[in-house]
């Protein structure tokens, strides 16, 4: 029996839009979005690099860009109400069975954004759920690196058969699985994570 709830961030408790920063940055001239700023935006979110020098890697290929313009672009990914009032709802009554954790691929521009756009009321209680939460850019780890999974196993004595992943990224739930982990591979737009009860998955 499942007594422990691992959870993503985006596109699980956050509605993101992912085709935004493409348009917004083509409309700042940057057509094609080049191979070293994938990398750099996962040295971003690794916290490998800071806020000014990831925008300054960006600004390279606009020049003309301000701080302000890539910073809006960026987080254009996130709507102006990102997270629906239900699902923490739904968390904070889950929460009171569960033992939760957030495990986030993501960098400090977007959980600042997130935090801005929902209110300090909101994302504290969101986060108050959590026995832990985890973003990447604060360990210096990403899924679906295995290490990631096992630090977060190990450190809280979790077990592997009774705690359940969930992840919009099949890359990321099928790493979770080969370690042993029970996961839920949740597919956008056809599921909410809401459904985790008509999903039999836990009772």
């Amino acid at each position: 029996m499942i007594n422990t709830i691992i959870f993503d961030f985006g596109d699980i408790f956050i509605n993101l839009d992912k085709g935004a920063p493409k348009v917004e940055f083509a409309k700042l001239g940057l057509k094609e979005w080049p191979s070293d700023l994938d990398e750099l935006s996962i040295k971003f979110e690794l916290g490998k690099v800071d806020e000014l020098q990831f925008i300054q890697g960006i600004q390279k290929y606009l020049p003309d860009a301000s701080i302000e313009d890539v910073r809006n672009a960026w987080n254009s990914v996130l709507p102006e109400h990102p997270m629906p009032l239900y699902r923490l709802e739904f968390l904070q009554i889950l929460s009171l069975k569960y033992r939760l954790f957030l495990l986030s691929n993501t960098d400090p521009m977007h959980i600042e954004k997130f935090q801005h756009k929902a209110g300090m009321t909101f994302y504290r209680e969101f986060y108050q759920c959590f026995e832990q939460v985890y973003f990447s850019f604060e360990l210096g780890m990403r899924k679906p690196e295995p290490e990631l999974f096992n630090y977060i196993i190990k450190k809280h004595d979790l077990s592997l058969r009774r705690t359940l992943f969930i992840d919009d990224s099949k890359e990321n739930t099928d790493a979770a699985a080969a370690i042993g982990l029970q996961v839920w591979n949740l597919q956008v737009g056809q599921e909410d994570v809401v459904d985790l009860y008509d999903k039999k998955i836990i009772t």
